[in-house]
């Protein structure tokens, strides 16, 4: 086999994009961060800003394989596109924490809690909003038919639910979240950033592939919204009723801030959504 074949060399130069872009990426948040992440990742050892920095660069992550898993054309229009939807996904990826700062976490300033709190519960929702954000980019420049003005739709879409869904997780729940996550309860941070996550998935189901028309991917998006608006609340209810039938799944983590329970209901939630992602099909046929 010819491992300098036409094929491995196109893949080892995305490889070398991806790492820039990567880079870029770093960067870029640098730049847009008020404080320092060296200091705080180094002297300091502040895991709530190490835990918000892993769910962004996971993000990235995504949005690079958005941007170039798809159908191919010209190589050079292939890394011209590659590069483009990258960089902008980026963008959209600092928007979302200004965004997840202004309306996710409204009742605090995200920037005290990780900075001067070093709150992990807090680093760790900034995380969830950071990963569910990116999923919602890579399934909006994945495919054929759209463009920039369709990912940057879906992306303000995917805002809107998760802040949505921010206030009916409150409802929900027998504790403020707001309250927990301010007195720095990780379990309740994990637990919610998981849930962000799981319900990223769902939503990047309502928003991958083609660009057909907007009435048809939009009922796909909104319908993705609204079962993820459904089926979140009943797995929480599934984890506390039946899963662990002799702990009270809100008392543990509001009042013990029992973080083996927070990361349970976190795997849970995006195991199911991950189920959900690929058994359930959102398109409808009209």
């Amino acid at each position: 086999m010819d491992i300098f074949s036409g094929a491995f060399i196109e893949g080892m130069i995305f490889l070398g994009l991806s790492v820039c872009l990567f880079v870029a990426a770093k960067f870029i948040k640098d730049f847009l961060t008020p404080y320092s992440i060296y200091e705080q990742l180094g002297p300091k050892k502040n895991v709530a800003v190490a835990m918000s920095l892993a769910g962004y660069q996971f993000a990235v992550i995504m949005v690079l394989i958005g941007a170039h898993v798809g159908p191919s054309q010209h190589l050079l229009n292939d890394f011209y596109a590659f590069v483009g939807y990258g960089l902008f996904g980026i963008a959209l990826l600092n928007v979302s924490r200004v965004i997840n700062d202004r309306f996710l976490l409204r009742k605090f300033c995200n920037v005290k809690e990780l900075v001067d709190d070093q709150n992990v519960g807090a680093g760790a929702v900034e995380a969830g909003a950071y990963i569910a954000s990116g999923l919602v980019v890579a399934g909006a420049i994945h495919g054929e038919g759209g463009g920039v003005h369709t990912a940057l739709a879906f992306f303000g879409l995917s805002q809107v639910a998760l802040i949505a869904f921010t206030f009916f997780y409150d409802r929900i729940t027998p504790f403020n979240v707001h309250d927990e996550i301010e007195r720095n309860n990780v379990s309740a941070g994990v637990a919610f950033g998981g849930t962000l996550v799981a319900l990223g998935i769902i939503l990047m189901k309502g928003a991958v592939g083609d660009f057909v028309s907007w009435p048809y991917n939009l009922v796909s998006f909104g319908l993705s919204v609204v079962c993820g608006l459904l089926f979140l609340p009943l797995i929480r209810t599934l984890l506390d009723k039946i899963l662990l039938p002799k702990i009270d799944v809100n008392q543990a983590i509001a009042h013990d801030q029992n973080l083996a329970v927070g990361l349970l209901e976190m795997t849970v939630a995006v195991s199911f959504a991950v189920i959900l992602f690929f058994s359930i099909d959102f398109d409808l046929k009209f």
